[in-house]
């Protein structure tokens, strides 16, 4: 893959924009650097309060001290609130708190952005709106026309929107005639034929019937074959729950693994909102070893809408609140679309 590089504030909120698929909206959005190259990128809503900059602070440099290579960072302000002439930028408390907190954890602040709704700014103490550039530069970006020759797009919010669902239809009786026939099963071939299904499911290049869609459902609905074929995904070797947690050496084949979730996600609008959870569940984990949290955690808080007591989306969420980065993110060799990417002083 060719090597893109970084040079300019257009290309920097291009990358953000393409890597969260999403127009940040009142957010703090941070990336680590490991020398010239890109680690993780952090999306955090600004904090509503004054008076809580610090500990604000020291959760958001918690977050980035999880990419053990990080040396530097990069952050962006995007906010509706305009600078003032003669006063501090909008949230300098708080760039001043995570500027300390970092340097605690031996990272330096490379360089900051202010977004405004049209305009951006180099983040420094003094205001200059000759400084101001406009957003609408960034359509001329070299990152952006490459991102989007690649096929990447970037919504207008972060919001998830569902694909239409048929929800209570005849299909809410076939899911539960088969899932029926799953338990009744007394060995592990249930789990196998499962996995084969899957196998030929995310191998092929059209989407399932709806016989096998039905399947694909009711195998989602037992604990065990739905972690199974949630393992099944990245198409990685190594222990289940390594893979889940996105801890192993090898890279995911990340083709496949979007190919997954656009499969769950035609599962989803066959499934009533009774057997809805797990799928979405896998999409949340999907969108968690992309680096994609924020969606990841709205797919979770969907799934327990579907199902308040679904208890792997309960802890999943709980594990994406505590700001756990998946592993296979910490390493450009084997993260989301990062590969190839470099910044340039």
């Amino acid at each position: 893959m060719e090597t893109l590089t970084i040079k300019t504030p257009a290309d920097v909120l291009s990358f953000v924009g393409h890597t969260l698929g999403f127009w940040p909206q009142e957010s703090l959005v941070c990336i680590t650097l490991d020398a010239n190259h890109i680690g993780v990128t952090l999306r955090v809503d600004l904090p509503k309060h004054d008076g809580a900059e610090r500990a604000y602070a020291r959760t958001v440099a918690g977050y980035l001290a999880n990419d053990t290579n990080a040396t530097s960072a990069l952050f962006a302000v995007y906010t509706s609130a305009a600078p003032t002439a003669g006063q501090d930028k909008p949230y300098a408390a708080v760039i001043a708190a995570l500027t300390g907190a970092l340097a605690e954890r031996h990272i330096t602040i490379r360089d900051g952005l202010l977004v405004g709704d049209q305009t951006v700014s180099p983040y420094d103490d003094d205001p200059n709106p000759n400084c101001a550039l406009p957003l609408s530069m960034i359509d001329s970006s070299e990152i952006n026309a490459e991102l989007v020759y690649r096929g990447s797009s970037v919504a207008r919010t972060g919001r998830i929107t569902l694909p239409a669902s048929s929800k209570e239809t005849t299909t809410f009786y076939a899911v539960e005639d088969r899932v029926k026939l799953i338990g009744q099963s007394h060995d592990h071939g249930a789990i196998e034929k499962a996995r084969t299904l899957w196998a030929g499911i995310l191998e092929a290049k059209t989407y399932p019937t709806d016989d096998q869609t039905i399947a694909l459902i009711a195998n989602f609905q037992f604990a065990a074959i739905r972690d199974q074929l949630m393992a099944d995904i990245p198409g990685v070797d190594g222990p289940m729950e390594k893979i889940l947690l996105a801890q192993t050496p090898g890279k995911p084949q990340w083709d496949r693994v979007e190919w997954a979730q656009q499969v769950l996600l035609h599962a989803y609008t066959l499934s009533s909102t009774h057997h809805s959870a797990p799928l979405l569940t896998a999409i949340g984990y999907i969108n968690w070893w992309e680096g994609r949290g924020s969606k990841a955690h709205q797919y979770m808080q969907l799934a327990l809408e579907a199902d308040p007591d679904y208890r792997l989306a309960k802890l999943s969420d709980q594990l994406l609140g505590y700001g756990m980065l998946a592993g296979w993110n910490m390493d450009k060799e084997t993260a989301y679309r990062t590969r190839g990417l470099g910044m340039s002083d």
